[in-house]
């Protein structure tokens, strides 16, 4: 193939035609990449550079949405015309047509449907499977350059969803991410999770221990033992499936083994983050990362979570409680946080307020008081609202001054870690629902320490409650999904029509 196809820009008023249309471009894009790429490897060179380009999606008006004012997306800011880049037609095929859907239902123009500008970088193209390190010799990398489009940062900033992007007479943007954004994502979640993006679930539990993991492992592997029973049917029944790093799949007993499940295999170590997958049929499973200590996992882990669109996400892991009323083992319920994190500092201000979402806060505390058998009074026993302080100074009681101390009184924060209030921000900053649920492991503040034999007491304790917690709170959360779960909260002035 020595020129990539060409196809005229087209207009649909049916979000099924677009998505088909979007998809054949996409597909005749990196057909042609492909292609090209496997004649260099075999050593071919090219007379010309070698370009291949991503679809993009167009709408254009000329008056003010009269959408439900309830929505929190699916609607253009003004008369003008917006545009974005997409990729992954396979990946996103079903938020794709959502989101034609809407423009279609809410401004009743057609949606235009071409090939853009940006090209489509040839690492992008690869398969799953394909490397290009180990069959290309030192020079034939080199003239790789000169020969294909690399992918290039600068256009993957994130300026839409930071607020700072300028049109500067052009096209105003559709989505938060272009397509060279999210093809960079995609392939960091590969490296950081060891998991494919195809694997991840729209509902997203956060850990800071292994324990979490290692339990969310045994519930999983038990669950995919255990075949629906008709005559006591259980949320729980539409799993389908259980991943892990790897691309190690566990299919529930009656389900067909597919295709691809052969070539997932055990890594000789684990990756940075490894996530865990409880697949559903409908992708509305749940996906468990263990981000590890410290806010700039948290970062990492969630700047790149945040263009698979996930319906929401949850930090459940352990704290120091701040308060002498606490017990270990108590939960908090963040209703607000303290940014001493510092990793989101630029791309979010200080001053920007990060608000808890009613939606999230009363399925957390539905699934606290669902699991303990705990409501009203005495839930307060066992459970506290209030603001999270976020540091990333581990060792922050060690500081010879007690201004850290000084500052958690003042913003009436009861609980501390390092993760919370990034994952929140991130959240806010991506518009993807946020919550957290901690668990008081110790208090640094009254001297409660946790020492081994105490800790490992704990552990066993509270894990596996807490977990549940979690897990039932995705349960409501996933029965809030229509037209509930995005709160417009997260909407700015001139907001993008894609959630």
């Amino acid at each position: 193939m020595a020129t990539p196809p060409k196809f005229p820009t087209q207009r649909f008023d049916n979000a099924d035609a677009a998505l088909r249309h979007v998809t054949q471009l996409y597909d005749a894009q990196i057909a042609y990449l492909r292609d090209s790429l496997q004649r260099f490897v075999a050593g071919e060179t090219f007379r010309h550079h070698v370009r291949a380009k991503y679809p993009f999606v167009r709408v254009h008006t000329d008056t003010v949405a009269r959408a439900d004012s309830r929505l929190s997306y699916g609607f253009v800011a003004g008369p003008g015309t917006y545009e974005t880049t997409v990729t992954r037609p396979d990946l996103f095929a079903n938020y794709y047509r959502e989101q034609f859907q809407l423009l279609l239902e809410n401004h009743r123009v057609p949606i235009e449907v071409g090939l853009g500008a940006d090209p489509i970088p040839v690492h992008f193209s690869l398969g799953e499977h394909q490397h290009l390190e180990g069959s290309l010799s030192p020079e034939r990398r080199l003239l790789l350059r000169d020969q294909f489009d690399l992918p290039d940062l600068a256009s993957m900033d994130d300026g839409i969803a930071n607020g700072t992007y300028e049109t500067r007479g052009g096209a105003r943007p559709l989505a938060l991410f272009t397509a060279p954004r999210v093809d960079y994502s995609l392939h960091r979640l590969r490296h950081y999770t060891g998991t494919s993006p195809e694997h991840f679930q729209n509902f997203v539990l956060f850990t800071n221990y292994q324990f979490y993991i290692d339990e969310f492992v045994r519930m999983g592997h038990e669950l995919m033992r255990r075949a629906p029973d008709p005559a006591n049917p259980r949320d729980d029944d539409d799993c389908i499936a259980f991943i892990e790093p790897g691309n190690v799949v566990t299919r529930r007993v009656g389900q067909a083994v597919e295709l691809g499940d052969a070539l997932g295999a055990v890594p000789p170590r684990l990756p940075q983050m490894p996530a865990y997958h409880l697949m559903r049929k409908d992708r509305s499973g749940v996906t468990m990362v263990n981000i590890g200590v410290g806010p700039a996992n948290a970062k990492t882990i969630t700047d790149h979570i945040a263009v698979l669109r996930p319906h929401a996400w949850i930090m459940l892991g352990h704290c120091a409680g701040l308060r002498n009323s606490q017990q270990l083992g108590d939960y908090v319920l963040a209703h607000g946080y303290v940014r001493e994190d510092h990793v989101l500092d630029e791309d979010l201000p200080l001053w920007v307020p990060i608000p808890p979402l009613a939606e999230i806060q009363l399925a957390l505390e539905g699934a606290v008081a669902d699991v303990t058998k705990l409501h009203g009074y005495e839930l307060k026993r066992i459970m506290r609202t209030g603001t999270v302080a976020s540091t990333d100074n581990r060792n922050w009681e060690l500081l010879p001054q007690r201004e850290p101390e000084r500052r958690f009184s003042q913003s009436r924060a009861v609980a501390l870690d390092m993760e919370s209030a990034t994952i929140a921000a991130n959240g806010f900053r991506f518009r993807v629902p946020y919550g957290t649920l901690l668990c008081v492991s110790d208090k640094p503040l009254h001297g409660e320490l946790k020492l081994p034999g105490m800790a490992n007491q704990f552990y066993r304790e509270r894990v596996d409650q807490h977990l549940r917690i979690g897990l039932r709170a995705v349960e409501r959360l996933r029965g809030d999904r229509a037209g509930q779960l995005h709160s417009r909260k997260l909407r700015s002035f001139a907001e993008v029509a894609f959630q």
